[in-house]
């Protein structure tokens, strides 16, 4: 077996929030992960729900402490220390479960070095997608990479990739994660720089050695954005595309600009509802936020009607909360926020009513000595027969982005007529929903997860959209032109 090239950083001093700082990270990594496995089994819904969501939870739980501590030795710094946190949350295998920096991380595009080349997941395997430019002797892209140093391809990458960058027992995981298999992201656990690599063209084999090189940031940028889509600068527009309008939804955060946003979609409502149909591009629309859900009903309302899309919507079930002080905390503080604004107490009483009565809920089941109680949704809206305005085909496009509140407004939008889901598979999340956060004592991460369990949830818990046959786009996804043309497909054009 070939070498391995190593990839851990001798440096023991890391760049935190912009200044040098010395701390001792294996101490903070081991107060970290403590800090965080006793939040989650004092207060995680999961520890008291039954089924294979709770079980997933719970084995993991104590287990993942214990194989996370026992790498604490490797620990050299800040992105070592995030890149533990990040194994362990990864470790229940819950999307809304995650240890995050509180500082500036590698981000997507980071490496120290690089083969020149990237790789991008196409369905079942790794295959070339990026050749830097002027690269000799590399494997052309669309070769299927085999094995690296006589490792299996699946073998290297979830040694190098499963819980270190992303999830790997979902499609959406092994997109995202994909470009990153040959490269060196200073993470001292994983696996090295492999020497050489087999790839397949055809039926021919052939084994090539990997030119290891300095990674510049505009170099693995270029790769990164040529193996996966990767939304621009401008996440919310409305656009022409092919004589129809393209309604681009490439973000749910608050910090969006949906006053504009909703404008362009009222301005060009005539056009969005005519007979040629339209596109709701939906790729890459992560959400954690409460308001992420809200956003796309926001939308949905506008192309439709309220009255249409309100009986339309999925039901809500009861939600089951674990009777904790912490927990009880969480609802007494926003409680509080909430009858701070003066505008929201206009606004929405009805929401503040509904918060204190689960504040009411806690209190009472703690006096109980009750480990959770369950509380009903909202009721069903009833079908007063509003007609459908909208006379085309709406297809709706998504990818392995669409996570989180992306999945509750699909939860909606597939249910109404004339609305068809395109492209590939979307994330997954649990049952486990909305999230509270909890700084973690080294003040470098924050803990992330859902605070209630949605236990009579109409879509299964880690379950991920898939677009039916015929419907799934098996192309370059970063290949943008491609894809429009390919939508335009869908509408027989």
């Amino acid at each position: 077996m070939y070498r391995l090239i190593s990839t851990a950083s001798a440096l023991a001093v890391t760049l935190v929030a912009g200044a040098a700082v010395a701390q001792d990270f294996r101490g903070l990594a081991r107060q970290d992960l403590e800090a965080a496995h006793a939040q989650l089994r004092d207060n995680h819904p999961a520890a008291v729900v039954q089924g294979a969501a709770g079980d997933r939870f719970r084995s993991w739980l104590d287990r993942g402490l214990s194989d996370a501590m026992g790498k604490i030795g490797q620990v050299q710094g800040g992105d070592s220390h995030a890149y533990l946190m990040r194994y362990y949350a990864n470790g229940f295998r819950d999307g809304n479960t995650a240890i995050r920096p509180t500082f500036e991380g590698l981000g997507p595009f980071f490496a120290t070095t690089w083969p020149g080349f990237t790789t991008r997941w196409s369905g079942d395997h790794y295959e070339v997608s990026y050749v830097h430019p002027g690269l000799r002797g590399a494997p052309p892209v669309g070769a299927v990479l085999v094995s690296c140093n006589e490792i299996p391809a699946e073998d290297l990458a979830r040694t190098k990739l499963d819980l270190w960058e992303g999830d790997l027992n979902t499609e959406a995981g092994r997109v995202r994660t994909a470009p990153y298999l040959l490269w060196n992201r200073n993470n001292p656990f994983a696996t090295g720089m492999p020497q050489f690599c087999k790839f397949r063209q055809g039926r021919r084999e052939r084994e090539y050695e990997l030119k290891i090189q300095p990674a510049d940031p505009a170099s693995v940028e270029a790769a990164y954005r040529h193996s996966v889509y990767t939304p621009n600068a401008t996440p919310l527009v409305v656009e022409s595309v092919n004589g129809r309008p393209w309604i681009n939804v490439h973000s749910l955060a608050d910090n969006a600009d949906w006053a504009a946003f909703y404008g362009q979609v009222e301005s060009q409502i005539d056009a969005i509802r005519g007979p040629q149909g339209a596109v709701i591009d939906l790729r890459g629309a992560g959400g954690t936020s409460l308001n992420a859900t809200s956003r796309g009903y926001g939308l949905a309302n506008r192309i439709w009607t309220p009255e249409f899309t309100a009986p339309r919507q999925p039901e809500a079930g009861s939600i089951t909360y674990r009777a904790t002080p912490a927990n009880r905390q969480w609802f007494v503080d926003t409680l509080a926020r909430m009858e701070g604004d003066p505008r929201f107490v206009q606004e929405s009483g009805p929401i503040i009513e509904q918060t204190a009565a689960i504040v009411a809920a806690f209190d009472a089941a703690i006096a109980a000595g009750q480990q959770t109680f369950t509380l009903p949704g909202r009721p069903a809206a009833e079908d007063t027969g509003a007609a459908n305005p909208v006379q085309g085909q709406i297809v709706v496009l998504v990818d392995g982005g669409c996570v989180s509140g992306c999945l509750d407004i699909l939860d909606l939008l597939t249910r109404l007529p004339n609305v068809r889901l395109a492209g590939s598979t979307t994330g997954v999340d649990s049952i486990f929903i909305e999230p509270t956060i909890v700084r973690l004592p080294s003040n470098y991460a924050d803990l992330s997860y859902g605070h209630k369990a949605w236990t009579t949830r109409q879509r299964a818990d880690n379950q991920p959209y898939q677009p039916a046959q015929g419907l799934a786009y098996t192309g370059n996804p970063a290949d943008e032109q491609a894809v429009r043309t390919w939508v335009g497909t869908l509408f027989g054009g």
